[in-house]
């Protein structure tokens, strides 16, 4: 554990660094999260039939997925990819470590490091000035967080898996467009899931997308109640050991097969 401790500590500080970078998107995330401000209350002002969520509900989850952005798995590792890719791969074969655990590690600070230096700028700017609510309790707030934990555990095992992908594809463009497409949709970033058709809540409730900001973004707000928290981390810990095996299978698969040419 020391071993992959230290991976995840190097990758974390590494990350931090890039402060201009996480100023721009912070800048960039703004104006999205106003575009979407002003799109959603066009959209209840237009409607006269009850929402499950409220307008001022909807701001706050809005600015929260601006706020967390970066927790999202849009893209898997590019060093990763680009190991695969080359077949540099095989120089991490030859370490005495586990490459899964090894790539996880990576992957937990590219889930974090990112999303920590946007999250406090946006909470201070969108809590001050733009419509974002604090957490409805004290206990929601700790609930929130816990639950926050396990979104990020899931995400950073989608992230390994869209890299292990790479064993399977020329160029992995394919799985590296419709992967993301699948997550805006699925996790609530693109419509928060309350708001989804009755007829599709029991797929998005059974799917692990809403475990990584939905759920626990509907607990900060109150509108999914505290108790329920436990049954939250039973669903994201299922599904991060279901993703979790099967990157491994496919990764261990992946590596007995791969041919890497050169000298």
């Amino acid at each position: 554990m020391t071993i992959y401790f230290a991976v995840f500590s190097a990758r974390f500080r590494t990350l931090l660094q890039y402060r201009a970078a996480a100023f721009a998107g912070f800048g960039c995330q703004l104006f999205w999260g106003l575009m979407r401000v002003m799109i959603f209350t066009a959209f209840y002002h237009s409607v006269s039939t009850p929402q499950p969520l409220s307008l001022e509900q909807t701001i706050t989850y809005l600015w929260l997925v601006q706020a967390l952005l970066m927790v999202v798995p849009w893209t898997g590792d590019a060093e990763v990819s680009e190991q695969i890719r080359t077949g540099n791969v095989a120089f991490e074969m030859v370490r005495p470590v586990d490459l899964y655990s090894l790539w996880f590690a990576r992957a937990l600070a590219q889930r974090t490091a990112p999303a920590i230096l946007r999250s406090f700028p946006m909470f201070i700017v969108a809590g001050a000035f733009l419509g974002l609510n604090p957490p409805s309790s004290i206990q929601a707030a700790i609930a929130f967080l816990v639950a926050i934990l396990g979104g990020v555990l899931l995400s950073a095992s989608f992230t390994v898996l869209q890299s292990v992908f790479l064993f399977w594809t020329i160029s992995g463009v394919g799985a590296a467009r419709l992967f993301p497409s699948l997550v805006l949709f699925c996790s609530g970033m693109l419509v928060p899931l309350p708001l989804f058709p009755k007829w599709a809540q029991p797929i998005l409730d059974f799917l692990p997308f809403r475990g990584i900001i939905d759920a626990p973004f509907r607990i900060y707000l109150g509108h999914m109640p505290v108790s329920e928290t436990f049954s939250l981390l039973i669903h994201q810990l299922l599904w991060l050991l279901v993703i979790v095996l099967f990157t491994r299978w496919l990764l261990q698969r992946g590596l007995r097969q791969a041919i890497i040419q050169g000298g």
